[in-house]
């Protein structure tokens, strides 16, 4: 709001705060010229005020961008920094940036595989096939990266298509790293994937029938469980002597099927989109 100060005979002595000048209307005065002649001075030590002000607050940021650059360069890089770089190196199908964030004795064991890959050389050649099947177009989004410590990172995340969510592709991976020189790389990681098949209440139920032979066969439930290989290679041998024999031929033939199926209508839609382009293109 304006303020009207009038001046009679003598100029009171009051004190007016720089940033109320701009409010100020002076009105008539028998002292005109000694009244414009202070107003005149008070603006310009308002500006130079406020340019003072506008100097200090560019040097304080100065100072603190700086200081925080000192700062992170003396911590080093963070676990959670260098996994992000890590999927960026993924989506960008950079193999040689990707095999500096893997350490040689690299430990790295996926969910879906029945072995762990041991050494980078088995990591790498993972990488590569992944790489390589996700084409140009699908992409790792990165949804929470987070990290214990100045050696652990953990992440979730989904796979895209051209910034379509690909389905039952959600998954968690964690890791932990080592100090190399003056950079972390990854020496053992943990991936774990969503299941295309959601079985629901079944697994409790499952879950609650093994456990009550397990209580109930405490010595038989306690070899199985470390000896988990053996399982797999029983259930394998009754597979090949077994049901090897009907099943294979089935699914040979339903994969022939669905290859011709897949031809047929991949030639059907390459006739229709030459039909259209020669006479509506």
């Amino acid at each position: 709001m304006a303020a009207t100060v009038n001046f009679y005979g003598q100029l009171p002595r009051q004190t007016i705060s720089p940033e109320g000048v701009a409010g100020l209307t002076f009105g008539f005065s028998p002292f005109k010229g000694s009244s414009q002649s202070m107003q005149n001075k008070m603006k310009i030590t308002c500006l130079r005020k406020r340019a003072s002000n506008k100097s200090f607050n560019k040097r304080w940021a100065n100072m603190v961008v700086s200081a925080a650059d000192d700062f992170e360069f003396k911590l080093g890089p963070s676990p959670s920094h260098m996994i992000k770089q890590f999927y960026t190196c993924i989506n960008e199908k950079k193999l040689k940036e990707l095999d500096g964030y893997i350490s040689d004795d690299c430990f790295f064991e996926d969910c879906s595989f029945l072995q762990p890959m041991q050494g980078k050389k088995e990591v790498m050649h993972f990488f590569g096939q992944l790489t390589a099947g996700m084409g140009q177009n699908v992409k790792f989004i990165l949804e929470h990266v987070c990290e214990d410590d100045e050696f652990t990172a953990g992440v979730n995340w989904h796979l895209e298509w051209k910034t379509i969510q690909i389905p039952f592709t959600k998954g968690c991976s964690f890791y932990e790293c080592s100090q190399k020189e003056d950079r972390l790389v990854i020496r053992k990681a943990l991936v774990v994937i969503e299941s295309p098949i959601k079985p629901g209440g079944i697994v409790l139920t499952l879950l609650k029938n093994v456990t009550a032979i397990f209580d109930d066969f405490p010595k038989a439930a306690e070899w199985l469980l470390k000896s988990p290989h053996v399982i797999m290679q029983f259930c394998s041998k009754i597979y090949s002597r077994l049901l090897a024999p009907f099943v294979n031929p089935l699914l040979a033939g339903y994969i022939r099927a669905w290859n011709l199926i897949a031809r047929l209508f991949a030639f059907a839609l390459n006739t229709i989109l030459h039909f259209l382009m020669k006479y509506f293109g």
